[in-house]
């Protein structure tokens, strides 16, 4: 009996040393690096505000033939936490494909089926804000705080004049950059 005990036995072992020379050695290689910076923002973005979508609903080509721009649509961006004592004031820069045929707008996106017209960011007063062009400083608030903001679509003199407006859906793509002062 105790013989076929000892057979399991032999077995594992038998087992365990087919294992150990069929394994081959496994080498760690640093191949990952994580870097980063820590700063101290003196506000926070409100979530959602990251990814603003405006819609300008549908224009009538003949309200741009007579008025080269419909009304300003409003939005907002919202600072949050504001510490006044690390920073007290913000400048905004919007960057994106400027329009050739009018400069500080900007161009439609290549997808676009529209033509002929362009979009303008200006502050809530109405002060043009334009691409690619830092704005002046917007002194920061202790607290939450907004910054009320405007976009238009604006039509192109060429194509208002030769009546090239060119109608269909139309998206243009912005990027905002917040630098503190």
């Amino acid at each position: 009996m105790k013989q076929w005990q000892a057979l399991p036995r032999i077995g594992l072992a038998l087992l365990s040393t087919c294992t150990l020379l069929f394994c081959t050695s496994v080498q760690a290689v640093e191949n990952m690096e994580f870097r980063g910076a820590l700063v101290n923002a003196p506000c926070t973005l409100r979530p959602g505000d990251e990814a603003i979508e405006l819609n300008f609903g549908s224009l009538v080509n003949k309200f741009l033939y007579t008025n080269t721009r419909p009304p300003s649509q409003t939005f907002s961006l919202h600072l949050d936490d504001c510490d006044t004592a690390v920073a007290t004031g913000v400048k905004l820069t919007f960057m994106g494909t400027e329009s050739t045929a009018l400069p500080g707008l900007l161009a439609l996106d290549a997808a676009s089926v529209a033509r002929g017209v362009a979009v303008g960011m200006e502050t809530g007063a109405g002060q043009a804000l334009p691409l690619n062009v830092q704005g002046s400083t917007t002194p920061l608030t202790q607290g939450n705080m907004t910054i009320a903001l405007q976009a238009y679509v604006q039509a192109e003199p060429a194509a208002k004049a030769n009546q090239g407006i060119v109608e269909g859906a139309f998206t243009a793509t912005a990027t905002f950059a917040l630098e503190y002062q």
